[in-house]
């Protein structure tokens, strides 16, 4: 099986640089008409230019293919807009979505601003927002869409000093779980990729001989399947030096009590038992949870 983008028109935000650029060449490399979108700023956020996604669109027309460089920024919902217009103007259709901009403010939490904490939420979590609600209604009309979300281990799991990064990955993986539903009717899909790269995001946060095991083509296979036409829905797949595996949210089978005992203390006395991972179930909507709690079993 071979995976073609003939004919599809992508944006990828965040690509100028590391994983955005690397999916922007893979996905022009296969056919796609590519939109390569990038603030131009530092890893923190600040500043901007159109150099870097103009760059990334000139490797492209080299090789023979076709893109456009737009540096608007993913939290600026007029100008998203406007790009997405444009898009649509230029090539008629808009089949698939990389939400992948983002940006890092690292502190323990007690040394963390509020404003730091908000900066990262609005670019990864509010900007991804922002960009799916410019192309959601375009998929709906056309019956075809691909949303890929960027996820992180720090959403999924915790590290130490991203609080608000883990705050945000997490959010879009919830966002995530309730497009595919949404647009399941309309053959409109969203999966999230956790990549482990190195990228300017990571290049002091790991030691040099991991990250040079590691580099954003590691992270490429997994998100070109994941807005291929073939691709699943509601998939979190993690990838990165050649490693791919796949991430969920479970629901332990728990227990179910009586009025007498809703207690505290039996949740205390009980804690092993809530929390055995035998028979544990992977939902897929939230309405599991309330059936459970019924009693369902």
């Amino acid at each position: 099986m071979t995976i073609s983008f003939a004919n599809r028109v992508a944006i990828v935000t965040g690509a100028g640089g590391g994983l955005g650029r690397a999916y922007a060449l893979e996905l022009a490399r296969r056919g796609a008409k590519v939109v390569v979108n990038d603030l131009g700023g530092a890893r923190d956020g600040s500043g901007s230019s159109l150099s870097a996604a103009q760059a990334v669109v000139d490797e492209i027309t080299a090789a023979g293919g076709e893109a456009m460089a737009n540096s608007a920024s993913v939290t600026d919902a007029p100008a998203i807009e406007r790009m997405v217009a444009n898009v649509k103007e230029r090539w008629g259709r808009i089949d698939i979505l990389i939400n992948n901009a983002g940006i890092l403010r690292d502190k323990t939490f007690v040394k963390m601003s509020l404003d730091d904490f908000r900066q990262v939420l609005d670019v990864h979590l509010i900007g991804s927002v922002i960009c799916t609600k410019a192309v959601w209604e375009i998929m709906r009309e056309q019956a075809y869409g691909r949303i890929l979300m960027t996820t992180s281990s720090t959403g999924l799991y915790g590290n130490f000093g991203q609080a608000n990064y883990g705050a945000a990955k997490l959010g879009l993986v919830g966002l995530m779980k309730t497009l595919s539903l949404e647009g399941a009717k309309y053959n409109v899909k969203c999966n999230t990729v956790a990549p482990l790269a190195a990228t300017r995001m990571t290049e002091d946060l790991m030691p040099p001989e991991l990250l040079a095991r590691m580099g954003p083509e590691t992270v490429v296979p997994a998100a070109v399947y994941l807005v291929s036409e073939d691709a699943p829905s509601n998939a979190v797949i993690n990838a990165g030096g050649g490693g791919f595996e796949r991430s969920y949210v479970t629901l332990t089978r728990g227990i179910h009590v009586g009025a007498d005992d809703m207690t505290a203390e039996t949740v205390a006395a009980r804690f092993e038992e809530i929390s055995d991972r035998t028979g544990e179930l992977v939902p897929d909507t939230g309405a599991a949870q309330g059936a459970m709690a019924l009693g369902g079993r």
